[in-house]
């Protein structure tokens, strides 16, 4: 009886170590895979990688009909997690552009960090899409101002800024500015395209961003 109760303790000893061994978005990225397995993805599709502002816009493919559109946003992630996961989320895929909202939840992940952190997190996975799609479009949506997230907006615009610089030197990539086309008359970011948390969009917001994103779409 003892040999039993010690192989059971032991077997529960080994399953609750292996689940708390598993990194956060774990599962998301089993989703991913188990969909790429039940539906095989597309080639040469415009691939979305990034946070919740990419996990919710459920209904992308409605808003750019003649695209192709992979999206791989998971809600919650920051750059680093888009850096473990890389090989995941771009293996793969063969995509003739790739398109990153990322960077937000860093932020809010930790307020004293330095936009300079962030921007290093980005270039990192900035080449990890590089060492493998060297010459395909590659674009970031600027870290939008979230009004729930005011206080945390001077590193957010200082992040933007510096990544703008880092792409602009880059070949066949973009910095996608969304701030300006979500403001009003008065130069104040609209609350009304937000839903209740103050954090993600409306549907009119993500007309915005459509807008916005067009000419940058393959």
């Amino acid at each position: 009886m003892k040999k039993i109760l010690s192989a059971f303790l032991l077997l529960f000893f080994v399953i609750s170590f292996s689940q708390e061994k598993k990194p956060m978005f774990w599962q998301d990225i089993q989703n991913f895979k188990k969909e790429d397995q039940q539906t095989p993805p597309p080639k040469n599709a415009i691939l979305l990688v990034g946070s919740s502002s990419f996990t919710k816009w459920t209904d992308v493919a409605s808003y750019f009909p003649d695209k192709t559109i992979i999206n791989r946003g998971f809600g919650g992630s920051r750059l680093t997690d888009l850096n473990y996961f890389a090989d995941d989320l771009l293996s793969p895929y063969q995509p003739k552009q790739i398109i990153v909202y990322c960077g937000e939840n860093d932020f809010a992940d930790n307020h004293n960090l330095k936009a300079e952190k962030v921007v290093e997190r980005y270039k990192t996975f900035y080449k990890k899409i590089r060492a493998r799609f060297p010459n395909i479009e590659v674009d970031y949506i600027s870290i939008k101002y979230s009004p729930s997230r005011e206080e945390l907006w001077p590193q957010m615009k200082e992040a933007n800024r510096k990544i703008a610089a880092f792409m602009k030197k880059q070949p066949n990539s973009k910095f996608i500015d969304v701030t300006k086309a979500m403001e009003d008359s008065n130069g104040n970011v609209r609350k009304d395209i937000f839903v209740e948390d103050m954090l993600h969009l409306t549907p009119e917001g993500y007309q915005i961003w459509k807008k916005v994103m067009d000419p940058y779409m393959k």
